[in-house]
């Protein structure tokens, strides 16, 4: 019982900033708008976080306050870096992938040049510490206490929010619906008065705003608090998770559960005697999450329901 505890325990942080960044990328896709650079984005928010609270670390306080505001920081650099996506697809109608692939790469180099040169190293470090051993009242619920309240990050209970506020935003406001139907057909969007490029700049500003503190969740929940420039491809897996979501909350919600747990189980191995004793050397588990990410992406490809204009920029002048 405690190895499950344990897995479900490591599972949750890390699930959660592949869900924010996921639920990024579909907001940004079903407005039209393919966002590529996830990465980017999720970098963007980590570094700029995680300098935040290499400012703030020794003016005591509380390591919580100081996350939530971190949080807000690390949300407002993501939805300027966004901004790059927004203006570049939407008003200079550029190709969208591009675009995307250039902020990838862009912001890593920032990163390191803005270290080298601030900090004297490759990345930032910070020495807050952020986990939560339990959560008082709560921690003493059977089972449930053990398995959520304890061991754990508030990233946990935060994201957990900022996902059903996404699937009340998406399916249930007239705001979600005109966003669904810019990046399904955008000239009948167009045809009732909806402004496509105002939705699709909103679009790509809440992928923004969720990449950013998926970004600085990963820091805290997966890196403990620091950012060296990269996030072992997570923005990558971020796509594969919308993608094999099908670019729909619930769904992207299970499957970044799918990847975190691989992903939590690849580095537990020592702790779990079932696959200890196999003797399978411990790369091949750590490759397991992303050999996943290709076998499903593969077989589901074909079955993927992609919105229809997506990636498609739209000229009103020729509808």
């Amino acid at each position: 019982m405690e190895t499950i505890y344990y897995l479900i325990q490591g599972t949750l942080p890390v699930a959660i900033p592949l869900l924010l960044v996921a639920l990024g990328g579909m907001f940004s896709e079903r407005s039209g708008v393919i966002n590529i650079g996830l990465e980017g984005i999720m970098l963007t928010g980590a570094f700029l976080g995680c300098v935040f609270v290499y400012l703030i670390e020794g003016s005591g306080m509380n390591a919580q306050l100081m996350l939530i505001l971190a949080m807000i920081v690390a949300a407002a650099a993501g939805i300027i870096y966004s901004f790059m996506l927004a203006f570049a697809a939407i008003n200079m109608k550029a190709d969208q992938t591009i675009v995307g692939t250039a902020m990838n790469m862009l912001i890593p180099a920032a990163i390191l040049l803005f270290a080298k040169m601030k900090l004297g190293s490759d990345g930032v470090t910070t020495s807050v510490f952020f986990y939560v051993r339990e959560v008082p009242g709560l921690s003493k619920i059977p089972v449930i206490g053990d398995l959520f309240f304890k061991n754990t990050y508030i990233t946990v209970y935060i994201g957990l929010v900022l996902l059903a506020v996404a699937v009340v935003v998406f399916y249930k406001t007239r705001f979600g619906l005109r966003l669904r139907a810019c990046g399904e057909h955008p000239s009948a969007a167009d045809s009732v008065g909806i402004n496509v490029e105002k939705m699709r700049w909103a679009g790509v500003t809440i992928s923004g705003f969720l990449g950013g503190i998926g970004g600085f969740f990963y820091a805290v929940g997966v890196t403990d608090g620091n950012c060296n420039g990269h996030t072992g491809v997570a923005g990558f897996l971020a796509l594969a998770v919308m993608i094999f979501g099908q670019w729909k909350p619930v769904k992207i919600a299970l499957a970044a559960l799918l990847f975190a747990l691989l992903r939590t189980i690849a580095y537990s191995v020592p702790l779990i005697p079932f696959l200890n004793s196999l003797g399978i050397n411990n790369a091949f588990y750590k490759m397991s999450p992303y050999i996943v990410t290709m076998i499903v992406l593969a077989f589901t490809s074909k079955k993927s329901r992609a919105p229809k204009a997506e990636g498609i920029p739209y000229d009103k002048s020729r509808r």
